[in-house]
């Protein structure tokens, strides 16, 4: 039988809480997209329908463009679905990146709208074809629309910000887009009703434009979450000043970040006092990583590396030559120390690895008759002087490690 500890049931219950808050994020994010997709529907058959009935190219364009905000509230549905799943064996870092590929998707989907409505619209205008006044009833659509658009933006946003969601947050954008495209819609309508019926063309192809910036918008920030591009400048700032705080840290380095998703990344170097334990050392990374993400409930994985000293800016230590371990040292320590009697005292034997050299630290129960410690040390000194990775010595008289 396993018996779990209170520090163990605690974290238990941290992960559950945090998938319990996931799935309450993602049936939210579901509800507003959902809503956001049925007033789309309405807002574009009754764009189309109108546009078709007084001839307006416009109006057309603009219920094209609510028709497309339908698949892609669709398409978001299920990226944030799939994207929002607990990390599994094949995919250990979660599964982010779906959202970003959906919101690339997005985005090339808005050029292709744009590049279709400004296209038709280019051809109606130099072939001169006249536009009917398109009437206040129209017109009046056209109002109501963007009134619609216009709160699904506003809710959509909020949702998107409360649940860190950047897809959702690019699906608000795309109904603002929407919404400022009726907003041109409306001059061209109400300039068509004056007789200025050129005016109609002018602001399809101005739609057009609005859209696929929008686009591009989109798949230049998705391009760059692809490649691992760092958070903004103050943030990482902000983190290395998180981290350094905490007590016992002297100094961090290589801090590195990337978004996978709503979710950031986050590894590191910490740079701990030299002698301290194993386990010492690596609870101060744990109170690092504690209050990093007290601060940024974002990150959903921090990777420490603890340092017993600064070596930013060296060469990797894994591609240097390397030092013997311990089984190694032993047995060369013992080569060169076998004839002393101090050294079958021993009982036990630290190592600390530092300026690339091995500092022995050697514990002795007694010490041989008539030696004292700065006689010995001076005799191990002298035995081991091939060795040359042999760094400071220290000999310690007592009952032991405990």
């Amino acid at each position: 039988m396993r018996h779990e500890t209170p520090g163990e049931s605690g974290q238990a219950t941290n992960r559950q809480g945090a998938a319990a808050d996931r799935a309450a994020q993602t049936r939210e994010a579901h509800k507003v997209t959902l809503i956001g997709a049925v007033i789309d529907f309405v807002v574009g058959v009754a764009k189309m329908v109108a546009g078709f009935v007084v001839g307006s190219a416009a109006l057309v364009a603009d219920g094209i463009h609510s028709f497309s905000d339908i698949l892609t509230d669709l398409f978001v549905v299920a990226a944030t679905h799939f994207g929002r799943q607990e990390p599994d064996s094949n995919h250990p870092y979660g599964h982010g990146r779906i959202e970003t590929l959906a919101t690339l998707w997005l985005g090339s989907v808005l050029i292709f709208v744009a590049g279709g409505i400004a296209w038709a619209s280019i051809t109606r205008l130099v072939g001169g074809e006249a536009v009917p006044a398109p009437g206040l009833w129209a017109i009046a659509i056209a109002v109501a629309a963007l009134l619609a658009k216009e709160w699904i933006f506003r809710y959509t946003l909020r949702v998107a910000r409360r649940v860190n969601s950047r897809l959702l947050e690019a699906n608000a954008w795309h109904s603002r887009s929407d919404a400022l495209s009726t907003v041109v819609v409306l001059v061209g309508l109400v300039a068509a009703q004056f007789g200025v019926g050129w005016m109609d063309a002018v602001a399809a192809i101005v739609v057009g434009l609005m859209v696929g910036q929008v686009g591009g918008r989109l798949l230049w920030e998705s391009s760059q979450e692809l490649i691992d591009t760092a958070l903004p400048r103050d943030q990482r700032d902000r983190m290395q000043d998180i981290a350094e705080r905490v007590p016992h840290v002297n100094g961090v380095h290589d801090l590195r970040t990337r978004k996978l998703g709503s979710d950031v990344v986050l590894d590191l170097h910490i740079v701990v006092p030299p002698r301290v334990t194993v386990s010492e050392a690596h609870e101060i990374g744990n109170e690092v990583s504690r209050r990093l993400r007290e601060a940024f409930p974002e990150l959903a994985d921090v990777t420490f590396h603890i340092d017993p000293e600064d070596d930013s800016g060296e060469l990797e230590h894994s591609l240097r030559p390397g030092l013997p371990l311990r089984s190694d040292v032993v047995e060369l320590l013992d080569g060169a120390w076998h004839g002393l009697p101090i050294w079958h005292t021993r009982v036990a034997l630290d190592l600390h690895y530092l300026d690339n050299q091995v500092d022995v630290s050697l514990y002795i129960n007694a010490l041989p008759d008539g030696q004292t410690l700065e006689d010995a040390a001076g005799e191990l000194r002298r035995a081991a002087r091939e060795l040359d990775w042999v760094g400071r010595l220290r000999i310690w008289l007592g009952p032991g490690k405990g």
